[in-house]
């Protein structure tokens, strides 16, 4: 920088999870970024204490990954040439929806997953991010409090060890996930607390890694049984062919029906799902180490964009905004692409320039509204999993899109306007397109499959 040229402005970015690190890589060329994280981060791809969730199962659907390709082009390369893998939606993909019509494996569609291990796909955006000289990492910090007024945020109160001190800041960025503190800091700066919504189907989640059997480790599909809210307590699970030769299994239940800790409950569970293709396949595999579960998993929505007054010189992002279910898989998608619209606003607007902030809300708030009216439209059918009812539109859209599922289950025309959306490429409108809504009214449809599609070499790789 030459002399007289005008000073970078400075973000910090509360917590070094895949959304805070997706929030430092849009603002990097806006700002030089402190990002403060609790936690000591580690090397290479293993688990971390703040992440617990990390040790389930874990998609990215494509309108995540074209986010995370647009924020850090070549990503999804990295994540292959580390053994993960592109899979394509249904191609190589056998599930089951809630309502428990099994898909096609259409190949018609272009739409993908990106298919590892959680703790892989975090090494890859946290290497690739901190690599980056204005990104600048604060590890075994905690987040105290915001510095500043109503009207604007200047900082942030941490703490490093026994050290308090005052992070200046254009731009504060709350990233620090489910235990986020922001609704009780802006109500310390004077500011109204903010509206929230819960919908939590009471879902537990136990997971366990495998080695896959015989040939089975390099390009099985992923297999998917879901959970129908019209039968609780609700069970499903997800088997995950990760790197290196291995299957990550993950079992979810509803109240009554959780999955437990126990290793020998483990295969027993997976054969009592509305199908027992998950249990049949983990007979002939090697397990490898313990159960992890998780409970907590709720959908937990902070509405901040509503907020009549904003202050600039902060912005929430991720689960700190919104948390849903990890079933549907959306949480990293909806960081991804948040982060996105953060960029996207900067590149119009000045960081500093007074409603920037408000702007940045509120265009963040975008895909989080998205992927809430798709996980609510289910879980909030479960007993007991909000106080208040679902309102007519989510009951509307829960029916609706049992019925788009069903039909894109059988008509690659409508399986793609269903992936546009359920992969977050296109708003839920899409769902009223004629390529949905032509097969769903007048067909011909094909008969429903009666089981799970696996080729017959698939059958045999994994020895059944």
């Amino acid at each position: 920088m030459h002399d007289g040229a005008a000073r970078r402005s400075t973000a910090v970015v509360l917590g070094a999870g895949a959304t805070g690190l997706f929030a430092a890589a849009a603002l990097t060329a806006f700002a030089d970024v402190v990002i403060v994280e609790r936690d000591r981060l580690p090397e290479r791809p293993e688990p971390r204490r703040g992440v617990p969730q990390a040790r389930h199962a874990h998609i990215v659907w494509s309108g995540g990954v074209r986010a995370m390709e647009a924020l850090l082009p070549g990503l999804a390369d990295d994540v292959v040439a580390r053994g993960g893998r592109l899979a394509r939606i249904m191609g190589d993909t056998v599930s089951r929806a809630p309502n428990e019509v099994w898909f096609r494996r259409f190949v018609s569609t272009h739409h993908h997953n990106v298919v590892c291990s959680r703790d892989l796909l975090d090494a890859v955006i946290r290497d690739r991010v901190l690599a980056d000289p204005r990104v600048t990492l604060r590890e075994h910090t905690t987040a105290l409090s915001l510095e500043g007024d109503a009207a604007r945020v200047t900082g942030v109160r941490v703490r490093t060890g026994e050290e308090e001190l005052t992070l200046g800041a254009d731009l504060v960025v709350d990233a620090s996930g489910r235990g986020s503190r922001a609704a009780l800091w802006l109500t310390r700066l004077g500011l109204p607390r903010v509206a929230e919504r819960e919908v939590d189907a009471g879902i537990a989640y136990a997971t366990r890694l495998y080695r896959a059997p015989g040939a089975a480790g390099h390009g099985f599909p992923m297999v998917n049984v879901q959970a129908n809210p019209a039968k609780p307590p609700g069970r499903g699970g997800v088997l995950l062919p990760v790197e290196d030769g291995r299957w990550l299994v993950t079992l979810a239940g509803t109240r009554g029906g959780e999955p437990t800790a126990d290793p020998d409950a483990f295969v027993p569970f997976a054969l009592s799902l509305g199908d027992p293709v998950i249990g049949e396949l983990l007979r002939g595999a090697e397990p490898l180490g313990d159960v992890a579960t998780t409970r907590g998993t709720g959908n937990r929505r902070r509405y901040y964009e509503k907020l009549k007054h904003w202050p600039d010189g902060f912005t929430v992002l991720g689960d700190a905004v919104a948390a849903y279910n990890p079933v549907y898989g959306h949480g990293l998608a909806v960081a991804a692409r948040s982060a996105l619209a953060v960029r996207d606003v900067l590149r119009s607007t000045g960081l500093t320039v007074p409603g920037t902030a408000r702007r940045l809300q509120r265009a963040a708030s975008r895909p989080v509204a998205a992927a809430w009216d798709l996980a609510v439209g289910q879980d909030a059918l479960y007993p007991g999993a909000s106080d208040t009812p679902p309102t007519a539109t989510e009951r509307f859209l829960a029916r609706f899109v049992d019925r788009a599922v069903a039909t894109g289950a059988r008509n690659p025309r409508a399986l793609g306007a269903l992936l546009d959306v359920m992969s977050m490429e296109r708003p839920a409108t899409r769902l009223f397109s004629p390529d949905m809504l032509v097969p769903m009214l007048f067909g011909p449809r094909r008969p429903p499959l009666q089981g799970p599609p696996l080729t017959e070499a698939e059958r045999r790789a994994a020895g059944l």
